[in-house]
């Protein structure tokens, strides 16, 4: 199986500070490097917005429907593969973590509601006023990345930030999880999961970790995930075996190894337990 590539943004010729930003009408995006309509992934933060055409989005094993007024909001990983129609055409900005993060100060780009856990959709359809609300800030991207300005990489932010804060502001009044008492608990639950997931499966661990009950623990998970501690714990292990199989090509006694999986066949039990399929057979019929 042919291993998928993991983008940088230098990849995409950008000529802006250290090649931490891009910015591009999607049309011309698509015409100098068509070879992202295969399955990639990044090192970095991507928004991309449709305003015109259609097609079909794979983020992370899920498709979602594109069409005018539709916008995609990517953390670096996420893995994503395009079938979109010859009339397809909108913005796309790219961005690293570091740039924002450094630029901000103390403000961070992982506070905002999209980025802060991995249950949100990376998908957000607007309505025709949020779409030509959305579209002025682009307008304004795409002029200033094409001229050599004074304090360029600042207006570049900030028309960026203007698009999180925009974005923020509609994510928030559709998605009531993301105001939800519980959301820094569920914050911290992934910052430890991340750190932990490959060595540590036990729903008790994570419970010790943050200092309560597995009980409490269990109740947030489904009071704003709907999914119990153990299954959200798993979701991230099959999210990341799908990742390597696919992304890096990695044989499935590798990835087990990878994922902390001392004994191969509890692995391929896990894995069809969630997915349905043995990873052997994931690999075979995916067309990542």
């Amino acid at each position: 199986m042919q291993r998928h590539p993991i983008y940088e943004i230098k990849k995409f010729n950008c000529k802006t500070n250290v090649n931490d930003l891009y910015v591009n009408d999607f049309k011309s995006h698509l015409t100098n490097n068509d070879f992202i309509e295969n399955t990639h992934s990044h090192n970095f933060y991507l928004l991309v917005f449709f305003n015109k055409g259609t097609g079909l989005h794979m983020i992370d094993f899920d498709q979602f429907e594109i069409k005018p007024g539709s916008f995609y909001i990517l953390k670096p990983g996420q893995v994503h593969s395009w079938q979109l129609s010859k009339d397809i055409d909108g913005y796309i900005v790219f961005y690293s973590q570091e740039v924002y993060n450094l630029y901000y100060g103390n403000k961070k780009i992982e506070e905002y509601p999209f980025y802060k856990n991995s249950k949100n959709s990376p998908e957000i359809l607007l309505d025709e006023l949020q779409t030509a609300e959305i579209e002025k800030y682009f307008e304004i991207l795409i002029d200033e990345g094409k001229r050599n300005e004074f304090k360029k990489l600042d207006k570049l932010l900030n028309m960026i930030d203007s698009i999180l804060i925009e974005l923020a502001r509609i994510y928030d009044s559709f998605n009531t999880h993301a105001v939800h008492p519980y959301n820094l608990k569920i914050n911290m639950l992934e910052i430890l999961l991340d750190r932990h997931f490959k060595q540590e499966k036990a729903p008790s661990f994570y419970a010790n970790k943050m200092n309560m009950s597995l009980k409490h623990l269990n109740r947030i998970c489904k009071d704003v995930l709907n999914v119990t501690l153990t299954d959200f714990i798993y979701g991230k292990i099959i999210l990341e075996s799908k990742r390597l199989i696919s992304v890096e090509g990695k044989p499935i006694n590798e990835v087990a190894n990878a994922l902390g999986f001392v004994n191969y066949s509890y692995y391929t039990k896990v894995f069809k337990k969630y997915t349905g399929i043995t990873p052997k057979n994931f690999k075979k019929q995916s067309h990542f």
